[in-house]
């Protein structure tokens, strides 16, 4: 017998059940006139339907309908036999993950011009920490004591981080097939800067056996924060997110490896 607390666990999204329910109701419906349905942004909506991607299938018009299991789905939602219970359970559960994900913010990023502005700022921030601490950054990586001067270090910074959107746009098109929503994603990436951002005004004030610690945290937060924004920007679920980032992360360090900067 199918195991339905996977139901309700898809279920527990308002925007999920409102693509059941649609496509309970219509039977298939094209991914244009599901968004409009819908009020969200394109990679909002992929997301989505890839977390339904069990459920969901396209047929030879690229419309979406509901399979068997998709079928079960709907059955489960058109009995309301979601418990309530549930509902609270989800609300105590994501407590700490928003924070840890920001994920009210990046969902804010579904009109990218909105929060572009902070995006940018966030950006020079850290370019300008980079180059007062004199820290050569690479990424999710700071080294002290660097031959390059301030202008240059700045540069060197947003170089960094642009080019890890340009990495995210071509990996996620290899690996998911995702495209367009370029605004969206280079917003969301400039906001997963903050915590590398904010380690060189750290490093000024705090002793050097807790940088290295605090270095490890920031990385760590960084890579969730990336790993969020590939969610809301490209619209795949988290743990295809993470991939990308875990990939992200050991490219950086064999990179790192092959220059002998880390002895």
């Amino acid at each position: 017998m199918e195991d339905l607390s996977q139901y309700y666990t898809l279920l527990r999204d308002p925007a999920r059940r409102k693509i059941v329910e649609t496509l309970g109701t219509q039977e298939k419906i094209g991914f244009k006139e599901l968004r409009e349905t819908l009020g969200l942004g394109v990679g909002t909506v992929y997301y989505h339907l890839d977390m339904l991607s069990n459920f969901v299938t396209q047929d030879k018009q690229r419309k979406y309908r509901l399979n068997d299991r998709g079928q079960m789905l709907y059955k489960v939602l058109k009995e309301g036999s979601v418990p309530a219970t549930l509902v609270v359970g989800e609300t105590f559960s994501h407590s700490v993950g928003k924070w840890l994900f920001l994920s009210p913010l990046f969902a804010k990023t579904v009109k990218p011009l909105r929060l572009l502005p902070a995006s940018l700022a966030l950006l020079l921030i850290g370019a300008f920490g980079a180059a007062y601490a004199r820290l050569e950054p690479a990424l999710f990586f700071y080294f002290p004591y660097p031959s390059l001067n301030s202008t240059s270090l700045m540069v060197l910074y947003v170089f960094n981080w642009t080019g890890l959107f340009l990495f995210a746009e071509l990996f996620t098109y290899l690996l998911y097939r995702r495209v367009g929503n370029d605004l969206q994603l280079f917003t969301c990436v400039g906001l997963a800067t903050f915590p590398m951002a904010l380690f060189p005004y750290a490093y000024l004030l705090v002793s050097e056996s807790i940088t290295q610690y605090l270095m490890f945290a920031l990385q760590i937060w960084s890579l969730l924060l990336f790993s969020a924004a590939l969610c809301f920007g490209k619209g795949i679920r988290l743990d295809k997110a993470i991939v990308v980032s875990l990939t992200t992360i050991y490219l950086n360090v064999a990179i790192l490896f092959i220059l002998g900067r880390f002895q």
